[in-house]
């Protein structure tokens, strides 16, 4: 689903709201996953998921698949999401 079509089905259940109002909301809604997850803090949306951080260990032998290579990959962090009961429930029916 598309930011522009997420919009446009919360202002269909929303008519007193404007367009302005619905993206400001949104906006704040992902930039608290957002913040929340640069503090390294989980988010949990009960009925949804949740959002964490999984930290990628260094490849200090992986491969340049064009070249056949050695290099050496940096640690890193993931994004992971991870639905819920009722979540994972809805989807499978």
């Amino acid at each position: 689903m598309s930011r522009p079509l997420l919009i446009k089905q919360l202002k269909e259940k929303n008519p007193q709201l404007n367009q302005l109002e619905i993206e400001n909301i949104l906006d704040i809604f992902c930039n608290g996953i957002k913040k929340a997850l640069l503090d390294r803090k989980t988010v949990r949306i009960n009925g949804w998921g949740t959002f964490f951080i999984k930290r990628i260990k260094a490849k200090y032998s992986a491969r340049n698949p064009k070249t056949a290579e050695i290099i050496y990959v940096p640690e890193k962090n993931k994004v992971r999401f991870r639905a819920s009961k009722k979540l994972l429930k809805l989807i499978n029916k």
